[in-house]
Order: C-alpha cells, then structure tokens, then sequence
C-alpha cells in the first residue's frame, strides 16, 4: 500500500527515524535509520529493535520507501483511525500491543470493532459493565461489544429505524460469544414488555441451538456450523417482546463424517452421556464409542466440558422455551435412531447388489425408535425405485450406494429435526403485540480457505463477498455523509468493488448456474461440470484460474484471498439427494413426531430454513399463499442448495440494507488456543479477509484524521505565536496550518472540523515534539548556567572564607606549638629529676622490709618444725597402743567365730543325711504297698480265671487269647512300674544335686544381699541428692509456672481483647449487612408494588381508552427499568394483609429468607417488649392521668362538680326505676333474697351507691374548695373594679385580649361539652349493660324452668343425678360470671381511686397557688387584670383538634397540597411534623383509637402520594425526608418510654402520649423513611450523573496540564468547556444546592451526613468506573486533574464541617487511582511502594490502570509488561474482590439517629396560609 507523506521525504526519513519492513516469520519488524535518506538511493542503512544492522534495498521500479511508525503517543489507540500514519503494520502492531501488553480484546477500526479471542473468560462482562456503559456515547468509553449493541439500541430509538449488527469471522475467533453478549446486553437494558420474560427466552435459545447447530472442530471447541440471524423485536417504549431467527446452510455432512480430531453436533454426546437416566433407558444408548456417527473423529470428550451437565441445561431451556416433556422426549427418539441408523451394516451379494444382515439389531432398534416397519426399511435401505414414462422399476444397488444413501437419509432426519426446532423456538419467541421496531444480530461464519475446499467453502465465501460489498458501500457511503455535513469538496474515492466476482458466482452462465444445470442432466457428473467452466471462464475473467496440476479444481480470486475449489463432491451435495421411498417409509411412521418433520416440507425453502414457517415478511405485509398446482410439491423439493442459498443470501441483503448496520469482526490471535497469544501470520490473514484492512484502505485514501477546531487550538498552541492567536479559533487554526503545511492538498477545513490527510498529525506531532523538545533544551539549558554560575559564586566565596579560617587557625596553631615546646623542657627537667630521686627513695624503702619481712619470715618456720615434732611424738605413743589392742580383739573374735560356723556344719550335714535316709524308706515303702495290692488283684484275678476254665471248657480257645492279652498287659504294667522305680531313684539323685545348689544359691545369697545393703546405702545418698536436686527444680518449676501463667494470662487478655475488637467490628459489619437487606428488600418490595400500581392504572387506562401510549426513551440510562423510581406500600391495618400476601407473586427477585426469619424474630422481640412496656405503662396510669389533667382551671372543676351532682342524680333515679321494674317484672323465687339473680343485682347495687358516697364526698371537698377560693378572688375582683373605668376596659381590648379571652373560653366549653358527652355515654353504656344482665337472668329463669320440667320427666335416680350436674353447672357459671364482676369492680375502684387522688392533688396546688399569689399587699398594690396572654398560653396544650369529616381536608392542604418552598423559607422546619402529632395528642387524649389509626394511615399514604406525583424533585423529597423523621421523633420523644425522655423538659414529658403505644406506627415510619432516603439518593443521583464524568474527568480544572491526544472516527466528548459543557463548579454549586435545600428544611445533620456521604461515594465511583473503562483518561496529566479535583470536593466539606461524616473515604478508591496514574512505575522498589500505597484498590483495578496507563506527551514513558507482572506476583494473596468495577447503585444502610426536639408544643402557631383553619388549638 502506498504511503503519502506530507513534506520532503528527506525531511521524514531522517536519522534515528523509524520505519517497518517486511519479516517473513513476523509479517513486520520495526527498525531505525542509521543515516538520513537521500533522494537516488537504492539502499537504506537499517538497525532492528535487536541490535542488528540491515542494509534495506528498495525496489528499483517503483523506489517505494518503507511505511513510516507511528510516534509512540498513538500506539495503543482505541481507534485504529486515529493513528497518523493507516497502513497494515500500523493496524497489526496496535492490536498486537492492546492485547499482548494491555490485554484489551477490543479496538475500533472506523465503525467496525475489532475483537480478538483471549481464549480466556475477561471479568469484563458483569452487569456492571452493561451498567456503565448503558447510556454512553459509542466513543466516550473503551471499545467494547457492549457499546456497539448500546449504539444500536440508541440508534433505534432515536432514528426510528432498525439496526442490524454483522458478526463475523473465520471458526474459533468467537462469533457466537459476542453475539451471545450482545443479545444479553439488549435483554439487561430493555427488559421486557409483559411478565412473560421474554428475554430470558431469548437467551435461553443459546444452549438449544448451541446443541443442536455446534460441534469441535480442530479449531474451535463450540465452532457454529450454521449461520443464523436473530431479530429481537421491540415495542414502542423500546422493551423486548419478541425475536425471530432464520438460519442459513446448516453443515449436514457432519452428521455422518467427522475428521480426525473432531465431534458431532454436541446433542448426540449429551445423549450418550445421559444413557443412565431412567427416561432414556427406552432409547438403548451407550458410549458414543459405539455409534460410527460419533466415533469417527477419535475425540469424543472436551477438556472442560461436561457432556450430561450441558444435557440438562439444554433441557432446561427447552423447557423455558414451551417445548413439552413428550416432545423432548420426540427429539431425542429421533436422535438416537439416527445414531443407531449409522450402525446400520450392509453385506454385498455381488458388485451390484447388497443386503441387510437378517434381525439386525441397529436397524430393529432405529424401526422401533421411528414406529416403521423393519421389513419395509430393510428393503428401501438396498433398494430404489426408478420411475420412467410407462413403467417402474425397482433396482438393488450396490454397498456403497446403500452406504452413501443411509447417510444421506441421517442427514435429511437431521436437517428436517434441525428446521423443526429452529420453527419451534420462533414460535415460542413470536411477539404476542405489535413489533415497533427490531435489532438484527447476524452471526454468520467468516472467509475460509483450506487445504481441501469444497461446496461449503464455497457457499461461505460466497455469502462473505456479499456481505463484503454491503460493508464497501457502507463505508463509502458514511465517509461521503461526513464530507458533505463539513462541506468539503467531494472527490470520489477509488475502493475495492467486489462485484465481478459475485457476478461470476451467481449471474447468468456464472458458476451456480452452471451448477444447476449440470444437476440437471441425467448423467451430470462434476468432471463435465468442471470442463464447462473451464470453458464458460477461464481466460475471459480475470478472477477465475485453472490449477496447472488438476483438471477437477479451479480457482477464484476473492477479495481476500485466492481459493481452489475442488470439484469433487459438489454436484452430490447441492442436489442434496435422498430416496424418497425411504422418506414414504418414514411419513408412514407410527410415531406422531416423525412425520411432522416432513408433512410440510414442500413449503421449505431450504433444508436449512432460510425462512422457517410463520416468519413475518420484512415488509410486515401479509402474503397471501398461491394455490397449490400439481406436481408443484415436486419441483420445489428439486431446488438445489445452491439456488436455495442464494435466494435466502438475497433475502438476508435485503434484511441488511433496510437496516443500519455494525460491524464486529472477529480474529483468531492463534491456531492453538493460547491465551493472550498472537500469530501475526494469522492475525494478517485474518485482516484481510474480514475488510478490516480495506476500511483502513479508503479512510486513508481521503482525509482519516479530524480534529476540531477547539481539539487542534489547544494541542498545538504551542506552536503559534501570541500574534497568531484570534478569538475566532476557525481563523487562527487556518493562519497556523497555512504556515506549518505548504501543501493544501493535505488538508480540508469543514464546518466544525479539520481533516488531514494520512500522516499529516504525525508530521505536526514531529513538529510539536521538535518544538517541545526545543524549548525543554533551551530551559534547560537557562537553568543549568543559572544553577552552575550560582554554584561557582557559592563555591569561590566559600573558598576565600575558608582559606582565611584556615590560614588563621594555622598561625595560631603553630604559636601554641612554640610555647607549648619551651613549657615542656621545664617540665620534662623537674619531671625526670622526681623521677629518679623517687624512684632511689622506693628501692631502698623496699630493700628494708624486705629484709625485715624474710627474716622474721625464718625465725617462725624453726619454731613451728620444733613445736610439729613435740607434737608427733605424743601422737604416735597413743596410736600404737591402740592398734595394737585393736588388733587382738580382732583376732580373737574370728577365732570364735570360725569354731561357731565349723560346728554349725557338721551338724547342718548330719541332719542332712538323717533326711535323706528318711524320705528314701518312705517313698519305698509306698511303692511296695501299691506293688502289693497289685499283686493281690492280680491273684484274685487268676483264681477267677482257673474257675472259668473249670467251668467253660467248651470255650477254651476264646479264653486262652483273652488270657494272653490280659497277661501282656500285666507284664506291661509290670516294666511301667520297673521303670518308675528307677525314675524314683533318678530323682532322689537329683534332689540331692538340687540341695547342693540350693545352699550354693544361699551363699551367693548373702554376698547378693551385701552388696545390696552397699547399693542401698549408695542408692539413699542418691536419693537423697535426687530429692535435693528435685525440689530444687521444683521451686524453679513453679517460678517458671507462675511466669508462664502471668503470660498466658496477659496473652490470653490480650487476645481477648482483640478477639474482642473484631468481634465488634465482625458485628458491626453484620449490622450494616443486615440493615442494608432489609432496606435493600424495603426497596424491592416498594419498587413491586409500585409496579403493581402501575400495572392497575395501565389496565385502568386500557379499560377506558382502550390504548396505550407510546414512549420514547429520552435517557437509555434508566431503559432497563421503566420504573426506575420506587414507593413504599401502603402499610395500614390488618386488612392489608391478603393484599400484601398476594404482592410477593409479583416479584421476579426470590426473597431473602435469612432475612425474613431475622425480621420475623425481631417483631416476636418487639411484642414481647411491647408486652412489657405496656405493663409498666399500666403501672405508671396514675402519673400518666396527672399529666392530663394539671391545666383544668378552676371553671371547669366548678362545671363538672355540677355535672357530677346532675349525673349522680339522674344515676340514682334510673337505679331506682331500675330495682323497681326488677322487683315487678321478676317472680317470686327469682327475686328471693337468697336467689342468685337478687345477689347480683345487690352486689351492683351496693357497689354503685358506694360509687355514689364516693363521688357525694368528691362533690362536698370540691364545693368548699370553690366556696374558700371565691371568697379569697372577691376582694380582690371587687377591688379592680373599683379602680377600672371603662377607658381601661377599652385599653383592655386594645389588643384584642378580650376575643383571645373569649375563643380560649369557647375551647374550654367545647372541652367540657366533648367530656360531658363522653360521660354520658359511658352512663349508657353501663345502663345497657344492666338491661343485658336482667335479659340475661331472663333467659337464665326460662332454661331452669325447662330443666325442672325434663327433671320430672326423668325417673328417681336419673333426677337426683341430672339436678346434681345442672346444679354444678349453675354454681360454676355463677362463680364465672361473680369473678368477673369483681374484676368490673375492681377496676372501678381503682379508677376512682385514682380520680380521687388527681382531684385531691389539684386542690392542693389550688390552694397552696392562692395562699403564694393572694397576698394583702399585691391586692392593693398591683392591679390584677382579670385576662393575660402568658395565663392563655398557659392555656394551651400543645394539642390540635379537628372533626373526623376534616381529615381528608387536612391531608390534601397539609400534605399533598403543600409548597416545600414556602414552608421552608417563611415557617419553622418541620411544621408539618410537628401539626401532624399535635392533631395525634389530640386523638390520644380523647382515647379514640380509630382516629388514630386513621389519621396515621392517611398521613403515611399521602407522603407516598405526594412522593409518586413528584418524585423527581429533590425539594419535596427532602422536604419530606425531614419532616417524616421529625414526625418519628416526635413520637419516640413523646412516647412515654424513658429512653426517649431524658433530654425533655417537665413540660414535654406532661405533653407524652397517654392510652396508645404507638411503636408499631414508628416501625411503618421508619421504613417509609428508609425508602423516601432511598428515593432521594436516585433523585440526587440522577442529577449528579450526567454532571461526574464531565466535571472530574474530561473538563480541564487546571488549564494547559493535558493536552488532546489526536482521535479517530469515535470521536469523543470534547475535554474543552463549552457553554453547555459541565464542570467542577457546576458539581459544586449543586452540591451547595443539595445541602442549603436539607438544611432549609431542618434535616438532622447526622442524616445530611450520610447524604453527603452518599452523594460522595457515587461521585468517586462513577468517575473511577469511567477511569477504569477509558484509556484515554489514564495519563499522568490527568491523575494531577482529578487530584485537583478531589481536593476541590475535601475543602467542600471542610467549608460545611463535613469532614467526620465519612466522606472523604468515599474518594480513597479514586485518590489512590490518581495517586496510581503519578507515581513512578519502574523498579521493585515503585511496585512495592504501590501495593502499599493502594489498599482501598481491587488487584483487577490496579492491573487495569497500568495496563490502561497511556503517555500523552513523548516524555512520559510506558509501563513495562514485566512491572505489571510484578504488581501481580506481590497483590497475588490479597483476598479481594474480582470485580472490576464499583457498584454506583450502592446505597449505604441509612439510621436515623434519636434527634429530640426542644421547640415546646404549646408555642407553636398555625400560619392562616396554610389553609388549615378548620383545626384549634387545645
């Protein structure tokens, strides 16, 4: 490709410049230029990246120079058009570098995204992702397959017009993922339009079709053997409801063959792999090992994949997608026959001829899978009809023949099945409404080129020139949009135009016409046909070539390549050929499913559905169908594949040109299947055949580079003078441009932007960088001199200072020398003369004690040998007596004993022998008496025996041998009892020898036991030691004990305390969880039943209009939810319940059950204490009454003791009448005395006139109190009158006192008329219950008097026995009903009890008030006026009334009404909380729970109300926020509960509510202001959003810091500000807005904190997820902007005393990032410095920064891959999140901390704008 350069090639090749030159391993190398470039050169002087020099010849034709690098700032672009110079080794190094040092798989070539296989699952494809990119600008984020389908969604909405998106590429590079994606894409951000969710549908259509269409080849593992396009269908607000999917030329042969190293369609291996289960076993499976069809690749398993897992989920989706158990059930029935049919085996009779083996197996099994006859199957297998004009024949055919036609019968099965599920699932995607509007996904195999090609390749490559050329024009046409909306001067450019070769395809005479027409002929074979082409084109079309070697091949010139065709096997296949015997056989089929597959086939285009069934024409006009002619059926079933094919390509065109197209091109980075390995061969090839290289051809065939005008200013101001610069940006860039570029060719001006031609902003980047690099050097060059001549000044003044110290410091040195040398002789002199005379007087001193010393020494050693010899003598004489006696004694005493031990054994042998002699005769002895006794029986036995002789004669012979047995048995015995003897004498022998040793042992005894008395003696001294030694180490051992203890225990503290510390922390974590679940399932359950509403009006609307609205989608932000906002539900009594039970069906999210349980525990703990609380509350009634009543004045005591009086008379009468009518009425034995009703009725009777004396002695106290206090008030009324005058009266009123005096004296008797008919009502009632009880005696009377008379019936025994049990029955409810009059009872008593002592109290303030205010001198002094306005305050008590008609009215002008504005500027925060539980006091004070209730529920629901009508302004929102946490306040303040009281004054504590607990209530609160915060985190999130990225990221806070690097055709958000552009300031001042609004509206600051807090955190994580998804934006320059501007926001909070609320931490993420993008990223030292540094950063962000880290300016460097490598090794055991991105809809669990109020109740006015003049103050 020709390469234009800007200026004089002299000028660009230059030295050190860098260019690319051909590799045949590499494809390109990049190299530098050792010598400058001169015009007639035929070499250049080359030096590679290596080190090695290279002399590069140029071609001496054309002398082109090699293509020129891109500066090292444009490598790693998002967009491969914005590089300077478009050429194949630029595009091919840029994606090389993406991929291999930044790992992004994604980059845009003009409108087409380039995505290359990692081979590798990327965490890039979360929600978060679609999140963040949902809304976006195609070319303000990273390049992504998720942009593009946003582009199409956007586009779709916005033009009104349908989209399409073109995946393509060769097998493996992953076609099918990324339109998986993109489909799940459109299915997130749209959702659906009706519950049916139809996008999971859609989705769920992938693993169907997967199984079904896809199978490994050696390229790819899951490779789609079919091309397929889906259209999703949108309504008119844009929500999915439908898709539709057609298919194109499906690869049948891979039914029956596959190579080596490949597999069948995946569904034949679930099958296999699911044999076991019990529904299959029908269907005789086995290990796909079995099956020819299966077995022929030699690979049946996938690494990784699980064969029966991926049957389930297939399962599972045909399940979703509405196809049945028993039709599954079908699909696999036919599957498996087909796998059995392989098996099938044929034996040839002869050559032309063959036939089934008889009962073979795999056909019986496949006939009875498929419901045909075995006869009839077994016959058409072998045999074929063959039909001429008269008759019909039928012919055997050979083995291969039946081969051949078995497999083409599998592959016609199949095709039929593969068509029939593909109708199947459209039917269940059909919309059920009206399509809008629809979004296309094509993904359809790539250019292919193989050793061997055939009629697939062809039709792929085919389908490909088609689709190449749509995508020329596409090109070329938005290249000619672009110019003309510039107004640049149109010239037409010249571009690859592939349509020659679609002519010789698909024309007329072309190659399918051809095809076709050899199909035709009876004896067409693909050798004739290969001849007619040879001579139909070769030689008269360029493209088509003859192989020189082959005569049945040929070859066409693609645009991407050339490919030889083989001719072999075409014909066959595109007639597509099957028996239609075998079909008959099969239609016949008892099984329903199989001939369903074929009753319709007539009416399919193809056998790979180019148009299924029931698909809606693209004209959506329905087409009317033909009538049916004969032999129609047959004529449509001979179209050939080709023609079918093409006709559906057309229709796929059409399809596509009626749309607005995106491109994706997919590319295989290697043959192997390595991650994040590139193959530039590969790579290149692949480029070229997917048009990639072409788009990149035609941008640089014109003008590729844009910039605007504001772009160009500020990149390269540098270059122009201050004269230069205009206000109008136009005219100065076209004044620079003039001056820097001559020729103005090389440039256009447009209306808003500048094109440049290919290497233009590479050559103006050179210049740039010249002059940067200039101005560097001449600074430095400035400073350097400035810093050495300061250095030389600092240096020579240094040097004279220190010369002069020196020469000084030297003087005086050698002055000291001198005198120190005269000073040392004196003293050496008199030194030495001490010296020596000392040493003399030493020596001599020392010579007389020695003397002295060693004779003194002398003298004591003579006397003390003298006085040793004395001394010897003596003690010799004594010691030789001794001995001597010693050894007399001695001698004597052995002699003595020697006689005693000779004695003693002489007489030891005489016993001995004595022994001996005894034990011998004895032992004889007994052997004679056994021998004798012997010897007798032995006689007696002869005798016997002589006898018997005499006697039995006759037996002679028989006794003789008895006799001569028994006789050798005797002489046995006899020799036994010899040999004893002898034994015996042995033995003596031997006990002799024994005694022997015996006494040896004995000796050896004694010695044993010496020795043993010496070891023991030994062994105690041991022991002694050892015990010594032992508690030696014992004290030592339990000193160390102690020690090990004391440690153990401080150990054992101090890991209790930490255990402690994290078990807080562990603790507090769980809180936070749990509160943000139950807030996060307050917001699922609001945001339901919202939905619900919702749904209600829409059905409302549909009911009375009968139509619904259309809607556009204005922010594709919030298209994924169209309800985006939520609502609380409404939460009132228990009738809501069955409603609320019936919502959870309307939710799509499973609930939190852990959750629920933990709520459901909680609300049991609540009761209980609720329970409790009540209890004390019963306790505490007496305080909680004297609270009520301490303000009645005196008045109205006066008016109630007359009430009382009235009221007791009138009690009195009717009890009176009431006894009378009794005594009347009843009969005699009722009214008895001892007659139960008469002792129930004196019991009430007693107890009522005790009330009476009660209230008589209430009525006596409180009429002398009135009677004392008048007469104390008369002097002093008497007394002002007097001294008034009727000016005074009119002074008086001055002010309107008299009407305050005269409406607080309406309320009061308003007051008493309520509480007088409060009291005459509760006397009803007690009257109503009196007449209950005489009713009730009534019937009591009868039902006795029915049992006497039963009793009478019955006999003696049964009567005593009935009367018996009636009468415990009576006794029992009597007692029943007795005890629960004594409870009335008592309960009366202590009520009145407590009456009695609040009245009693109050006359005790009364007077003791008197006595201190009445006094004689302020009667006379002072004037009292009879009315004041602190007694009318006094008055009030903080309460409001209103009617219960009013309620509605106070809702609307309180609530729903109401301005926030107005309320917050003119009245006091809060105001309406605080009227809202005014009005509740009220209602409590007048125990009417219902008012209660009903005023709480209504309140409730008009804030949610008034928040759906306007919940998109942050005012009311926060207004209400405010005012439903004061209103909760309130109620805990005035609870009663002394948690809540301890911060209240004695008057709020009167103020506390007295008959209702109201905790119930402060829950409901508590969530509907959870879900109002929740609301106004959207609403304040929705506002900030657009404002974020464009304030923190793209505006330059700090002018001139980053400068605009040069951008392709996505062009992105221009970092300038305009007038509309947001900035840092604009975030500011809505920030100042957000927090003057809250604190306008008197928001507790701990809750404005967590909104700051909130508002923070978004701000930090929308701009770090945009950080982490923009290359562009990560740059040094840029790290300084965002740090800047981070500090912006912290002085923000410094300003409002903000920085404790915890959002400063919010930013770490992002400050870290920042901190990331400006650090040095180099050695070991910077990666450990940054693993420290950034802790609050993910592993996958920091990896993504550096590999996202781009140089905007030349001197910034790279970071290396092997530092990212590094970064990893040391991050690789940081337990941390994968994800790569933050959630920006994570909302924190907001508390409402207890913030009590000091505004007093009673104080508070009611504004008349309010409108609420229906309520009065009490």
């Amino acid at each position: 490709m020709s390469q234009p350069f800007p200026c004089s090639t002299q000028e660009l090749f230059s030295y050190y410049a860098r260019v690319w030159i051909p590799d045949p391993e590499e494809v390109w190398k990049s190299a530098e230029l050792l010598k400058d470039y001169k015009p007639g050169d035929k070499v250049l002087q080359l030096r590679l990246e290596e080190g090695k020099d290279l002399e590069y010849s140029l071609d001496p034709k054309t002398k082109e120079l090699p293509p020129l690098r891109n500066p090292d700032i444009l490598v790693g672009e998002n967009d491969l058009t914005a590089l300077s110079y478009l050429h194949e080794p630029a595009v091919l190094h840029n994606l090389k570098v993406r991929f291999i040092d930044s790992k992004l798989i994604y980059t845009y070539c003009g409108i087409v995204l380039v995505a290359i296989n990692p081979y590798e699952q990327l965490p890039i494809y979360g929600e978060d992702i679609i999140n963040a990119y949902s809304g976006q600008n195609m070319g303000d984020m990273d390049p992504h397959i998720f942009a593009v389908a946003e582009e199409a969604y956007k586009q779709m909405a916005r033009d009104e017009r349908n989209q399409s998106i073109i995946v393509s590429g060769e097998s493996g590079a992953g076609k099918t993922v990324s339109a998986k994606y993109a489909m799940r894409y459109f299915a997130t951000v749209s959702g659906s339009a009706s519950e049916a969710n139809v996008e999971e549908k859609v989705l769920a259509s992938n693993p169907i079709m997967e199984s079904i269409g896809n199978a490994k080849t050696t390229r790819n593992d899951n490779s789609s053997r079919f091309g397929k396009y889906i259209e999703i269908g949108f309504d008119k607000r844009y929500r999915i409801i439908g898709a539709n999917m057609r298919t194109y030329l499906l690869e049948k042969s891979r039914v029956v063959f596959q190579a080596e190293e490949e597999r069948n369609y995946h569904i034949f291996y679930q099958l296999c792999a699911s044999a076991a289960l019990p529904e299959f076993k029908t269907l005789r499976l086995g290990s796909a090992n079995y099956f020819h069809y299966t077995k022929q690749g030699g690979s049946p398993v996938i690494d990784g994949v699980d064969d029966a897992k991926e049957m389930v989920n297939t399962r599972q989706a045909c399940t979703l997608l509405g196809i049945s158990d028993s039709y599954q059930m079908g699909i696999f029935r036919i599957l498996a026959g087909i796998l059995h049919l392989g098996n099938v085996e044929f034996a040839s009779r002869d050559s032309d001829s063959c036939t089934v083996p008889p009962k073979h197996e795999p056909l019986i099994i496949f006939c009875d899978l498929m419901g045909v006859e075995y006869e009839e199957m077994a016959h058409w297998l072998c045999h074929r009809k063959l039909a001429t004009a008269t008759e019909t024949y039928i012919k055997p055919i050979s083995k291969l023949h039946a081969i051949n036609a078995r497999d083409a019968l599998a592959k016609h099965i199949y095709a039929n099945l593969f068509n029939w599920i593909v109708d199947h699932v459209n039917k269940a995607l059909h919309a059920t409404v009206k399509q809008h509007s629809f979004i296309g996904v094509l993904d359809i195999y790539g250019f292919e080129t193989f050793e061997i090609n055939s009629f697939e390749q062809f039709c792929i490559n085919y389908a490909n020139e088609k689709l190449q050329q749509q995508f020329n024009m596409h090109v070329f046409k938005l290249e000619q949009e672009e110019y003309m909306k510039e107004q640049i001067p149109w010239t037409l450019i010249d571009f690859y135009d592939n349509q020659p070769c679609i002519n010789l395809i698909e024309a007329k005479m072309g190659i399918l016409d051809l095809l076709d027409e050899e199909c035709k002929m009876p004896k067409g074979s693909d050798d004739s046909w290969a001849q007619k082409l040879y001579n139909t084109h070769l030689n008269k079309c360029t493209l088509f070539e003859k192989p020189r070697l082959s005569n049945k091949a040929f070859i066409i010139k693609h645009f991407a390549d050339k490919v030889e065709y083989q001719c072999e096997g075409f014909l066959e296949k595109n007639k597509d050929t099957v028996y239609e015997e075998q079909i008959k056989v099969l239609k016949s089929s008892k099984f329903k499913l199989l001939p369903e597959l074929f009753q319709d086939e007539e009416k399919v285009l193809s056998p790979t559905s180019a148009t299924p069934s029931g698909r809606v024409p693209l004209s959506r006009m329905p087409i009317k169908p033909a009538k049916a002619r004969p032999g129609q059926a047959s004529k449509e079933h001979k179209k050939t594949v080709g023609h079918q094919f093409r006709n559906s390509l057309h229709l796929l065109m059409e399809t596509l040109n009626a749309t607005t197209p995106h491109y994706v091109r997919c590319i295989k980075p290697n043959d192997f299947k390595f991650p994040f390995t590139f193959d530039e061969k590969r790579a290149v090839q692949q480029l070229r055949a997917c048009g990639v290289l072409e788009t990149i051809r035609i941008s640089a065939a014109g003008f590729p580079s844009r910039w605007t005008y504001q772009e160009f200013f500020s990149r390269y101001r540098v270059l122009m003078k201050q004269r230069d610069v205009l206000g109008d940006r136009k005219q100065t860039c076209k004044n620079v441009l003039e001056k820097l570029i001559q020729d103005k060719d090389k440039y256009q001006f447009g209306k808003t932007k500048i094109f440049f031609r290919a290497g233009q902003v590479a050559y103006l980047e050179k210049i740039r960088a010249d002059k940067l690099r200039a101005a560097c050097i001449r600074i430095q060059k400035t400073i350097r001199g400035w810093l050495m001549r300061k250095k030389y000044v600092r240096m020579r003044k240094a040097a004279i200072t220190i010369q002069r110290h020196v020469r000084g410091y030297q003087a005086r040195c050698y002055a000291k020398f001198l005198r120190r040398t005269r000073a040392a002789i004196t003293i050496q002199k008199f030194q030495r003369m001490y010296v020596v005379r000392k040493r003399y007087q030493c020596m001599r001193d020392a010579t007389i004690a020695l003397q002295a010393l060693l004779r003194g020494y002398m003298v004591r050693n003579k006397y003390q040998m003298m006085l040793r010899e004395h001394k010897s003598v003596v003690i010799q004489k004594h010691v030789r007596g001794w001995l001597a006696r010693r050894r007399y004694g001695r001698t004597l005493r052995a002699i003595v004993y020697l006689q005693c031990c000779y004695r003693r054994m002489m007489a030891k042998r005489e016993l001995k022998k004595l022994k001996i002699e005894a034990r011998s005769v004895e032992r004889y002895k007994k052997l004679h008496i056994g021998l004798e006794n012997k010897i007798m029986q032995l006689q007696r036995k002869i005798d016997e025996q002589n006898k018997e002789y005499k006697s039995l004669l006759e037996k002679m012979s028989s006794l003789e041998i008895t006799y001569s047995t028994e006789t050798e048995k005797l002489r046995s015995d006899v020799e036994r009892l010899r040999m004893s003897e002898e034994e015996a004498k042995n033995a003596t022998n031997r006990v002799i020898s024994l005694q022997e040793e015996i006494a040896k042992l004995r000796r050896e005894l004694h010695q044993t036991q010496s020795e043993k008395k010496s070891i023991e003696e030994w062994a105690d001294k041991y022991k002694h030691e050892t015990e010594q030694l032992v508690s030696e180490l014992k004290e030592q051992n339990s000193l160390l004990k102690t020690e090990k203890e004391e440690l153990n225990r401080r150990i054992h503290d101090q890991s209790m305390e930490k255990k402690l510390v994290e078990e807080t922390k562990q603790l507090e974590l769980d809180l936070n969880d749990e509160r943000l679940r139950y807030q996060n399932l307050l917001n699922e359950f609001s945001r339901l039943e919202e939905r619900y509403d919702d749904l209600k009006d829409e059905m409302n609307l549909m009911v009375v209009s009968g139509s619904t609205p259309g809607h556009k989608r204005t922010d594709s932000t919030h298209s994924s939810n169209e309800s985006e906002y939520t609502f609380s539900s409404e939460i009132t009594e228990a009738e809501d319940l069955p409603l609320r039970m019936e919502e959870p069906s309307e939710k799509k999210a499973p609930l939190d059950m852990s959750l629920f349980l933990k709520l459901q525990k909680r609300v049991s703990e609540l009761e209980q204490e609720k329970q409790s609380l009540q209890d004390e509350l019963d306790r505490k009634e007496e305080q909680a009454l004297l609270f009520t009543l301490v303000c009645a004045e005196l008045e109205y005591e006066s008016l109630k003791r007359q009430e009382l009086e009235s009221e007791n008379k009138k009690l009195k009468n009717e009890l009176n009448e009431l006894q009378k009518a009794l005594t009347e009425t009843r009969a005699p034995e009722v009214t008895a005395p001892g007659a139960p009703a008469y002792r129930v009725l004196l019991d009430q009777l007693t107890s009522v006139s005790e009330e009476l004396e009660v209230r008589k002695e209430e009525v006596l106290i409180l009429r002398s109190q009135l009677v004392s206090q008048k007469e104390a008030i008369q002097p002093k009324v008497n007394h002002t009158e007097q001294v008034q005058s009727p000016q005074d009266y009119h002074m008086l009123n001055e002010d309107g006192e008299l009407w305050l005096a005269y409406e607080g004296l309406k309320q009061a008797n308003r007051l008493l008329e309520s509480q007088l008919q409060s009291q005459k009502k509760s006397h009803e009632n007690e009257l109503e219950s009196l007449r209950g009880e005489i009713q009730g005696l009534k019937e009591e009377n009868n039902r006795q008097q029915q049992l006497l008379a039963q009793n009478l019936q019955l006999p003696p025994e049964a009567r005593i026995e009935a009367s018996l049990q009636h009468e415990i029955t009576r006794l029992t409810n009597e007692n029943l009903d007795l005890m629960e009059q004594l409870e009335k009872q008592d309960k009366t008593v202590r009520k009145l009890k407590k009456q009695l002592k609040v009245f009693a109290k109050k006359i005790g303030e009364l007077e003791v008030g008197q006595m201190e205010n009445i006094s004689p001198g302020q009667i006379i002094d002072e004037p009292i006026r009879p009315v004041n306005i602190p007694r009318k305050e006094k008055d009030f008590q903080g309460m409001l009334e209103y009617k219960k008609e009013d309620e509605q009215k106070l809702v609307k002008n309180l609530i729903l009404e109401l301005k926030p504005r107005g309320v917050a500027v003119n009245l006091i925060p809060g105001l309406p909380a605080y009227i809202l539980f005014m009005c509740v006091r009220h209602a409590d004070y007048l125990n009417d729970d219902q008012k209660v209730r009903s005023l709480l529920t209504s309140t409730i629901n008009g804030i949610k109300k008034v928040l759906k009508k306007r919940g998109d302004d942050f005012e009311t929102v926060s207004f209400w926020l405010s005012n439903t946490c004061r209103f909760l306040h309130c109620l805990k303040q005035y609870s009663g509960e002394e948690g809540f009281m301890k911060h209240n004054t004695p008057r709020q504590n009167e103020h506390c509510l007295t008959n209702f607990d109201l905790a119930e209530y402060r829950q409901v609160l508590s969530d509907l202001a959870i879900q109002i915060y929740q609301q106004l985190v959207r609403v304040l999130e929705n506002i900030l959003q657009p404002m974020i990225v464009s304030g923190m990221l793209e505006h330059e806070t700090i002018q001139g810091v980053s400068g605009v690097k040069p951008t392709g055709l996505r062009k992105r958000t221009s970092s300038i500000a305009d007038e509309g552009t947001y900035t840092l300031d604009s975030i500011i001042r809505q920030l100042n807005s957000f927090h003057s609004v809250m604190c306008q509206h008197g928001m507790d600051p701990e809750l404005i904190k967590q909104v700051v807090k909130q508002m923070f955190y978004i701000i930090g994580a929308v701009t770090l997820n945009n950080l982490l998804l923009r290359k562009d934006m990560c740059s040094w320059s840029k790290g300084m902007q965002i740090r800047y501007n981070v500090s912006q926001l912290e002085e923000w909070l410094r300003d409002k005393n903000l920085m404790n609320s915890g959002a400063k931490e919010t930013l770490e993420p992002l400050i870290q990032a920042a901190q990331l993008l400006q650090v040095k990223k180099k050695t070991d030292e910077d990666a450990e410095a940054i693993c420290s540094m950034c802790n609050a950063l993910t592993t996958a962000q920091i990896v993504k920064v550096l590999n996202l880290y781009t140089p905007v300016n030349e001197f910034e460097e790279r970071v290396l891959v092997s530092f990212i490598r590094t970064i990893q090794v040391r991050l690789r055991d940081r337990k941390d999140s994968p994800q790569l991105l933050m959630d920006a809809k994570h909302i924190f669990p907001v508390t409402f901390p207890f913030n009590p109020s000091s505004l007093a109740l009673e104080t508070i006015q009611i504004p008349a704008s309010l409108g609420l003049g229906f309520i009065s103050r009490v």
